[in-house]
């Protein structure tokens, strides 16, 4: 298995540096690709415009026309998300009025199943809202190698993850729980650097066909089941620098890692299911005191089967 985790490294992972703008855009031209670029947001009015507007500014212009569709989708905001965004030159689309016969669950990966029905893009590229100096190589770099490479399917964007001043501390839940996770029970997918990060793109002929867990476990439960879907080869990572954003507390990164332990537990043959619960303990005057919240165990199903995609997509 280690033989094949190599080789898939020295023939699936790349440099954003490898392809050059010109290239992805001729790739693109040829095939008549279209690409759809989602921005997940809850209350990121601090970062979500600069996003936008970087975006807008370098690949959505005549001379560098690789963005057609740039989308928020807003779970909800309570500031001026949707505001900032549009006022930078995004598309807002509020969750609520996606899909509405369904009521939506909380969570990051429900916002992403409902974009696919939001969007119109052969390809989508998934970026998170909360990233600092922020560059485009998240975007032409985890797009690029679905444009020149026909067999890739599925891409990540990998990384280093400061944390502070820290170089490389940054993404804890992914080195204490996910990475463990993955090279135990599916081992081929150990050459991930970053498996949970925010920032990848798809085909979206696979997207329609992966069910999404509705919470944090999104970003396993996606590559896992690609994995099982089109095979480890049609599976890349991309190197596209620094990831800079705002990090977690404790307590809820442990809320994280109870729902991706969770979505691994339903991938490993359904079996007896652990408790959908994880408390946590809070120091008060009083002493600690225990809060208890439920681990996200929902999942949506593929959206090829929901009756509204399948009309749109009839041709």
């Amino acid at each position: 298995m280690l033989e094949e985790v190599e080789r898939w490294l020295a023939r699936r992972s790349w440099s954003a540096a490898d392809r050059s703008l010109d290239r992805i855009l001729a790739a693109k031209r040829g095939a008549g690709t279209t690409v759809s670029v989602v921005l997940p947001a809850l209350n990121e009015e601090a970062t979500v415009g600069a996003i936008v507007a970087t975006i807008r500014r370098e690949l959505m212009t005549d001379a560098v026309p690789l963005v057609d569709e740039l989308v928020v989708l807003d779970s909800g905001s309570t500031d001026r998300t949707a505001v900032v965004a549009a006022a930078a030159g995004a598309r807002v689309v509020h969750r609520d009025e996606v899909l509405p016969r369904l009521p939506a669950l909380p969570g990051k990966g429900e916002v992403l199943w409902r974009s696919l029905l939001a969007t119109e893009g052969d390809v989508v590229c998934f970026v998170d809202a909360d990233l600092r100096d922020f560059s485009a190589d998240f975007v032409s770099g985890t797009v690029g190698p679905l444009l020149t490479e026909p067999d890739v399917h599925f891409v990540k964007a990998m990384y280093d993850r400061p944390l502070g001043e820290a170089v490389g501390q940054g993404g804890r839940v992914t080195e204490l729980v996910a990475r463990p996770l993955l090279n135990l029970h599916w081992p081929q997918l150990a050459g991930f650097v970053q498996p949970l990060g925010g920032e990848y793109a798809a085909r979206r002929s696979l997207l329609e066909r992966l069910p999404f867990p509705v919470g944090y476990g999104v970003e396993l439960g996606l590559l896992v089941d690609a994995l099982h879907t089109v095979g480890l080869d049609a599976l890349a990572q991309v190197d596209v620098g620094v990831r800079k954003h705002r990090h977690q507390d404790g307590r809820a990164l442990g809320r994280m890692a109870a729902a991706i332990y969770r979505t691994a537990q339903l991938r490993l043959a359904r079996g007896h299911l652990v408790r959908p619960a994880l408390t946590q303990f809070e120091r008060t005057p009083e002493g600690f005191v225990p809060r208890t919240y439920a681990v996200d165990t929902e999942e949506r199903p593929p959206m090829a089967g929901i009756p509204e995609y399948a009309q749109r997509h009839a041709a």
